[in-house]
């Protein structure tokens, strides 16, 4: 990290926009945890490379968007990400920071892996009925033009079923709590694969074996399908976000033919 203090550009909001990214990410990758102090203004305007004015100014955009906090007379901390108020910190990183998804991902395949087992195991006649409901719902949204944000409610309420199946009410109240996490990470699912053909037939492939394994009570089967299922979401999103990159560094490479 250069630690050579350089002049703001003119663009002061530019900077604070930077600096306020730079923690988010420190954030994100557990560096700075909830709870934990920021360190110094000294400190930060040195490493940054900013003048204090602008970390103020990133510091407030932070602080609007629940990342950290700061009492009368003493040091900003970071905020307790999952705070009641709709979970908005955690949302933001969600939206800002990729990684903050595949580590989501990576949550709900142990605990919906766990949870389709159990709804195998212990499901009802009565939760089947409310399982079937819920995929019917989610098939049918996929044979017409639904908007991404209703797809992701259909898709989200359906794994919830299966959760509710499992009758363990600390698992529930868990992913419960996660909800507003959760949806977020289907809107991205649906948003970025299902209009890719290959992607939407894998995903409605994955969604027919949750069905009949948990429908069929077949715990071992359940558990395999939801994490397939899972696995086979981050890897396709990560092969996209792969391509992407591939693709943005060959029209650099075009441009900067183009110039000499």
């Amino acid at each position: 990290m250069n630690t050579t203090k350089q002049p703001d550009p003119p663009d002061g909001s530019r900077v604070a926009d930077r600096v306020a990214e730079r923690i988010e990410r420190l954030i994100s990758d557990s560096v700075l945890k909830p709870g934990q102090p920021l360190p110094s203004e000294r400190y930060l305007t040195e490493r940054l490379a900013v003048s204090r004015s602008a970390l103020r100014e990133g510091l407030k955009l932070l602080r609007g968007r629940g990342l950290i906090r700061t009492a009368q007379g003493k040091r900003s901390v970071v905020a307790n990400l999952l705070a009641e108020n709709g979970q908005a910190p955690m949302l933001h990183l969600l939206a800002t920071q990729p990684r903050t998804l595949y580590d989501l991902l990576e949550v709900r395949e142990f605990l919906e892996a766990e949870s389709a087992a159990l709804a195998a195991e212990r499901g009802t006649p009565a939760d089947h009925v409310l399982i079937k409901r819920r995929y019917e719902e989610l098939n049918a949204a996929g044979d017409q033009d639904t908007d991404a944000a209703e797809h992701a409610r259909l898709d989200h309420a359906f794994h919830l079923a299966i959760c509710e199946a499992s009758h363990n009410p600390v698992l529930v109240h868990t992913l419960g709590s996660l909800n507003d996490l959760m949806l977020s990470s289907v809107f991205a699912s649906i948003s970025n694969l299902y209009h890719r053909s290959a992607h939407k037939r894998q995903i409605d492939r994955h969604h027919a074996r949750l069905f009949k394994a948990v429908t069929d009570r077949l715990p071992d089967a359940a558990r395999r399908a939801a994490r397939e299922h899972i696995r086979g979401i981050r890897h396709s999103l990560l092969e996209i976000e792969q391509e992407e990159q591939r693709l943005f560094r060959a029209t650099l490479r075009l441009h900067d033919d183009e110039i000499l």
